[in-house]
């Protein structure tokens, strides 16, 4: 199984595309399967990636967009494998352009990431209709296309204009048997040796995305009415904006941005809600993974896998996108009413690994 996807470094965090990558590589893995990485990047850029088993291999394509498809095709005619499965817009293009051209029998599945229709508002509106107009057509002619959740699929299928027969759902890999033991590591920071002081956490970029603001004013109001902290793990472009931000509230002695953690779930177990701000989102694998280690969690209800992972506020509040009032009143009551820890990790093993791994290798006539 060939997986073509971005270039994974460390310095990008353990976030993104990335944890679905190494949990299904490592996956693959286990049940048998031989698995290379396909990544573009610079010739002199350092590939060890030391979260994938020792058994997957990395092969660089190379960092130009023809210098990769011209690499891609080579890979296909001489290793000829089985399964190529691509990973976002840009490397599902080219694997489906690649099974056009290559003529190998290589069967090519594309993944979607991410409500397609949402994240593409930020492109012109020739490009935008450019991207739909590929996808349109270039991804019936593959072997299959894997969206991350059901938000994902319907916005493939109604709004971009994918036909449905050829989309199937699959939720993200989002939590391995390594987790608990993670959680269990040191956590440096100070805040949390201070178990009389409420701790909300939220992880990921910083970005424009995961709506940090309505968070922080959110925050601003919980903050107002009772003594708690509030933690984001994460590094991008708003960090300047948030900590301004931060300051102009009052709360910058309560808010702590540390940078991105590579173990995330050590805080995720200390923190005493897990809440994520985001506008938009594929699947939402930060959820899962609070929950896998019993923290209660609040959610926006944002297109598209919160609802999905928390099955429409059963296991945690969601509210609607960019609501700081109704954020604040849902962080107020998760604090004095948290969810049962036992009922939260039961609900997150619905995304393990195995399962994930079982619903590819299925899709992929692998395995029965």
């Amino acid at each position: 199984i060939a997986i073509l996807t971005p270039f994974l470094h460390h310095a990008s965090g353990f976030g993104g595309i990335t944890p679905w990558l190494v949990n299904l590589a490592n996956g693959f893995v286990r049940r048998g399967m031989a698995v290379d990485v396909l990544v573009n990047a610079a010739d002199d850029t350092p590939l060890e990636y030391d979260a994938f088993d020792d058994c997957v291999r990395t092969v660089n394509l190379g960092y130009h967009r023809v210098e990769a498809f011209t690499a891609l095709l080579r890979y296909l005619k001489g290793e000829r494998p089985t399964i190529l499965l691509a990973a976002g817009h840009r490397y599902n293009a080219l694997a489906a352009w690649a099974k056009a051209v290559s003529r190998v029998p290589v069967k090519v599945f594309l993944s979607v990431h991410e409500n397609v229709s949402i994240g593409s508002r930020k492109l012109s509106t020739r490009k935008r209709w450019a991207r739909f107009a590929v996808m349109r057509w270039l991804y019936p002619r593959c072997d299959g296309v894997i969206a991350v959740s059901e938000g994902v699929a319907e916005d493939l299928i109604q709004h971009v204009g994918v036909p449905a027969p050829c989309v199937r759902v699959i939720y993200n890999p989002a939590v391995d048997d390594l987790v608990e033991q993670r959680a269990q590591q040191v956590v440096e920071h100070p805040w949390f040796g201070d178990s009389t002081m409420p701790i909300m956490l939220g992880v990921g970029r910083l970005e424009k995305q995961k709506d940090f603001p309505l968070l922080l004013r959110a925050f601003a109001k919980v903050r107002a009415q009772r003594s708690c902290r509030l933690v984001i793990l994460g590094e991008g472009r708003e960090r300047t904006q948030l900590e301004a931000l931060a300051v102009e509230l009052g709360i910058q002695g309560d808010v702590a941005l540390p940078g991105h953690m590579d173990n995330p779930f050590a805080y995720m177990k200390r923190a005493r809600l897990f809440v994520l701000s985001s506008a938009w989102e594929g699947f939402g694998n930060v959820l899962a993974e609070a929950m896998a280690v019993g923290t209660p969690v609040v959610s926006t209800d944002c297109p598209s896998g919160p609802g999905e992972v928390l099955d429409n506020g059963r296991y945690g509040a969601l509210v609607p996108v960019g609501d700081v009032d109704a954020l604040a009143r849902a962080i107020l009551h998760a604090l004095a009413k948290p969810v049962n820890s036992t009922e939260l990790v039961r609900r997150a093993k619905c995304f393990g690994v195995d399962k994930s791994v079982d619903g590819f290798l299925k899709y992929f006539g692998l395995v029965d």
